[in-house]
């Protein structure tokens, strides 16, 4: 009987223990469904996006620009929320060159604004968005703290861990980019409209896992899935088009690589595990056909990436029906 009584005892403790540990993620998720969701799951779709302030930087012209970028919280929808009382940066606004189609997940340094002149290191630029019913706010200062230069962009982006540095990867400049044909286009609804990107780096960072893919598969064990547990980023050259402005959909032939955080095993995204930097075309011109299924006003965003960091292009496409 004692020896029934402790068992007793101990398994109504460990069910306290449990029913505590279930209470206190039933608080966390409440907290999060208040904001739109449970964000200790994975949602494909019904969540909010989160306008995210990335810090200020100083081009060599020595003009200041606000960063910013976004954190869609589900895995496969992609919101759309026009300019105006729902997507709205003041002061200047409420246009300031934001997204008005936001793609799944993190997505870092996505649009930068010109500081306004006179602004201080206490005046605030503020980027209202409301999405699925809730609304948040990013708050943009000239705090020294939130001062961007190369160095963190590459860590930011998982291109060299957090506090890493070398002559090397502070050397890298990033890639150049231009658009064959004109900035502004017209086709009819489902004709395919052929873009050509051409793109060049300086060869750094070079990629982290061609080469490298091919000895740890070998040792890698089939029956454990890959993990991380910081992001992490395989650098080198790649170039991708996507939808910045426009509601309809839209089909991009190849597949283009990810250019928001992927983090899925198999994904065709720099952030997936064991994912490899295809080698660039000979000419280093990506070809790629785009399909618009509806008729409206598009902006097509083409960014190239080695890694560490970005150049981006926008062409503005009239589709009619």
């Amino acid at each position: 009987m004692r020896g029934t009584h402790r068992r007793s005892l101990r398994i109504r403790v460990a069910a306290g223990w449990v029913l505590a540990g279930a209470a206190l993620l039933a608080a966390a998720g409440a907290e999060a469904q208040g904001r739109g969701g449970d964000y200790t799951l994975s949602y494909s779709s019904g969540l909010n996006v989160s306008p995210a302030y990335e810090g200020w930087e100083r081009d060599p012209d020595g003009r200041r620009y606000f960063l910013f970028g976004y954190m869609n919280h589900n895995w496969e929808e992609e919101i759309v929320a026009p300019v105006g009382a729902d997507n709205a940066i003041e002061p200047g606004g409420p246009d300031q060159g934001q997204p008005t189609r936001f793609l799944p997940r993190r997505n870092r340094f996505i649009f930068r604004v010109p500081v306004p002149d006179g602004f201080g290191e206490t005046d605030e630029m503020v980027w209202t968005l409301t999405t699925n019913g809730v609304t948040e706010k990013a708050y943009a200062t000239l705090r020294l703290d939130y001062f961007v230069d190369s160095m963190v962009r590459a860590s930011e982006q998982g291109a060299i861990g957090a506090g890493t540095t070398n002559p090397v990867i502070r050397s890298n400049t990033g890639p150049t980019l231009t658009i064959e044909g004109a900035a502004e286009r017209q086709v009819r609804v489902g004709q395919p409209l052929t873009l050509v990107a051409r793109a060049t780096d300086d060869g750094l960072p070079e990629s982290r896992r061609r080469g490298a893919s091919r000895r740890r598969s070998d040792r890698m064990n089939p029956w454990r899935p890959p993990y991380r547990g910081t992001v992490s980023s395989e650098t080198g050259l790649r170039v991708s088009w996507f939808v910045y402005r426009g509601a309809g959909d839209v089909t991009v032939d190849p597949p283009q690589v990810s250019v928001w955080e992927d983090t899925r095993p198999g994904a065709h995204s720099p952030w997936a595990p064991l994912w490899v930097t295809p080698e660039a075309p000979p000419d280093n011109g990506w070809v790629s056909s785009v399909t618009f299924h509806e008729p409206g006003v598009y902006t097509l965003r083409c960014r190239a990436s080695d890694g560490a960091l970005d150049v981006d292009r926008d062409i503005l496409v009239t589709v009619v029906p």
